[in-house]
């Protein structure tokens, strides 16, 4: 796919968990998550301790905690949503600070709080330890359609080229004194979206036209060896080993 660039998520180190293949890092969040997710809403300690384990991966993998923090705010839809649960909700009522809430909408709101909040420390964590291309190359690994890979490869190799076409509109409108400030320039951004189609229709003809001529079958070819070994899928799954072990001690 050409070279590399850093994308915004991730954040470039050596550590141990930077260097497990990424397939074995896909699983093991999966696992995790699939743990977290069917652990009882009443085990408060629980969520603790996998809280804790994330910390430790965080620490493993020298990712800082404003890191992840700052990066938690695509949690807030579900927090808005979580916060009008025990509003809206209905059964047995409780006074809290002078509102009347829900019970089981308190319960219902904890129980998507807790587990969306710590699948998405783990993605971060995940995002921030392999980079977006190695993700995808993991997926490939883990023998997922390679038609839905090879159009996330290009979605995310292209994304930044489509980014930049638009910045380049943007200058070319602002250096002939347009500036969008009312309804009335709606149709001049509009006319720019459809070029912006049409001129990335056309790059991704040209795009295609030049893999064929390379030599391209349907398979884009692994450049790099990502093959793991029973030592690194150990240390992956370790995270969702001990989740794991976690939840069987309420049981």
């Amino acid at each position: 796919m050409g070279a590399g660039h850093h994308h915004q998520l991730y954040l470039p180190g050596g550590s141990v968990v930077h260097r497990l293949p990424p397939q074995c890092k896909l699983i093991a969040v999966f696992a995790f998550a699939v743990v977290v997710v069917a652990t009882p809403r009443e085990r408060f300690w629980a969520f603790a301790a996998y809280a804790v384990l994330l910390g430790v991966v965080a620490a493993l993998a020298r990712v800082p905690a404003t890191y992840i923090v700052r990066r938690m705010v695509i949690e807030v839809p579900f927090v808005l949503f979580a916060f009008l649960i025990p509003v809206i909700g209905l059964g047995e009522r409780v006074t809290v600070l002078g509102l009347s809430l829900s019970v089981p909408g308190l319960w219902a709101a904890w129980n998507i709080l807790a587990k969306a909040t710590l699948g998405v420390a783990a993605s971060i964590l995940l995002a921030a330890t392999t980079e977006p291309r190695v993700i995808l190359i993991g997926a490939q690994r883990l023998r997922l359609p390679s038609l839905l890979v090879q159009i996330a490869m290009f979605m995310l190799r292209y994304m930044d080229v489509i980014m930049d076409e638009m910045r380049r509109m943007r200058v070319a409108r602002e250096s002939r004194g347009f500036e969008a400030r009312n309804f009335r320039h709606i149709p001049v951004i509009a006319r720019s979206a459809g070029a912006l189609f049409i001129r990335s229709y056309e790059r991704g003809e040209r795009v295609h036209l030049a893999m064929l001529s390379r030599g391209y079958s349907g398979q884009m070819p692994i450049i790099h060896d990502m093959s793991a070994s029973v030592p690194q899928w150990g240390t992956a799954l370790a995270l969702p080993a001990v989740a794991l072990a976690v939840l069987g001690l309420g049981l």
